[in-house]
């Protein structure tokens, strides 16, 4: 029952996504995904040839917007969130106690309110760790003074739902502002400066309701948004895949382009070299119309080029191609891809070759 498990983090909204998968099926959950990482997310799904069964919000997030409808759309998952958040199109609303399960792997609902009215927790069947939401965070808690928040229902949550767990069950948290990222039971316990130690009820309310904190910038557009699980969100042009080629993007954020559209299509881009001279000139061989510009001198050459058609990167194996292409987009070029594998996959896969020797 080996448990696949990826901590994933949005710098802009500071929002910590979690895939966890069942190895042996490849049956996955992802908790709490954000809509501009929706293309990362996919991308490492597919690379580890997982099967996402379900994508779940821990409440409603007034900070981002979930990724959960294009996941849903591009993946077939499922949408799953609190029954008791009020969100609309949800394929499954969760209560306390239920279990969310991916191949052998469960994850079980616990409510843990107080942030919203509708935040819930996730514990692994195990209880070797647990997804706080936006409840419990490392040192810190959520905020209450919005959204229906509550101290009071959060104190109770945390110490009831979460603090009942075994010391050594790892919290994972929705958020985190200072780069940390895991802590654990007993830890919370002892150390929280809003509610552990011997800190009661009334030191927790009185910490939370004087934090003074401005509203979350974002809260306008994603709390409507999330209301409908993320379907409001018009803003697609991000997502939009490259029209100008069957292009794949990959967990580093590459976009890779498939090497038979490109030997087909050769005359319609431009095939930039980035080896060394010895290298384009040696027994690997070049691709016809390919250009040579060594990575070194791309940054410096890269006017060049022309915007008029898309560039394709290649070097003996994708390594330097695939940082030409970050380069390029650097330089203002938007439809850039490399060749993954490089000449080494394009002479094993017998490709059209110049000055290539046997």
């Amino acid at each position: 029952m080996m448990l696949i498990f990826r901590q994933l983090f949005d710098q802009q909204s500071s929002t910590y996504t979690y895939l966890l998968a069942d190895g042996a099926t490849g049956e996955a959950v992802l908790v709490d995904p954000v809509f501009e990482q929706v293309r990362r997310d996919t991308a490492l799904i597919e690379e580890l040839r997982l099967k996402l069964r379900y994508t779940i919000d821990t409440h409603v997030h007034a900070d981002h917007v979930t990724g959960a409808w294009l996941l849903k759309r591009s993946t077939g998952s499922r949408i799953a969130i609190s029954a008791a958040s009020g969100a609309e199109g949800a394929d499954r609303y969760l209560n306390h106690g239920d279990r969310c399960e991916f191949g052998s792997r469960h994850l079980v609902v616990r409510a843990t309110p107080g942030h919203t009215s509708g935040c819930i927790s996730l514990v692994l069947d195990d209880e070797t760790m647990a997804l706080t939401g936006d409840c419990l965070l490392i040192r810190g808690t959520g905020r209450t003074d919005f959204q229906h928040g509550d101290p009071h229902a959060m104190f109770r949550a945390i110490h009831e739902q979460i603090f009942t767990l075994p010391e050594t069950c790892l919290l994972y948290p929705a958020h985190d502002y200072r780069g940390l990222t895991v802590t654990s039971v007993g830890e919370e316990r002892r150390f929280n400066p809003r509610l552990g130690g011997d800190l009661c009820e009334d030191d927790f309310i009185g910490y939370v309701t004087n934090l003074g904190l401005p509203h979350p910038k974002q809260i306008d557009i994603a709390v409507p948004a999330n209301l409908k699980c993320g379907v409001a969100s018009n803003d697609l042009s991000q997502m939009a895949q490259p029209e100008w080629a069957p292009l794949t993007y990959t967990f580093a954020g590459i976009w890779e382009i498939n090497s038979q559209w490109l030997e087909e299509n050769l005359r319609s881009v431009q095939v930039i070299d980035v080896r060394e001279s010895d290298e384009f000139y040696g027994p690997l061989g070049r691709i016809p119309e390919a250009r040579l510009i060594s990575l070194g001198d791309l940054a410096r050459r890269a006017a060049e080029l022309t915007h008029a058609r898309p560039i394709v990167t290649v070097c003996r194996a994708g390594g330097r191609s695939a940082q030409a292409t970050v380069i390029l987009r650097k330089s203002g070029f938007e439809d850039v891809a490399n060749l993954a594998g490089g000449m080494l996959r394009w002479r094993a896969e017998g490709r059209l070759v110049e000055n290539g020797g046997v």
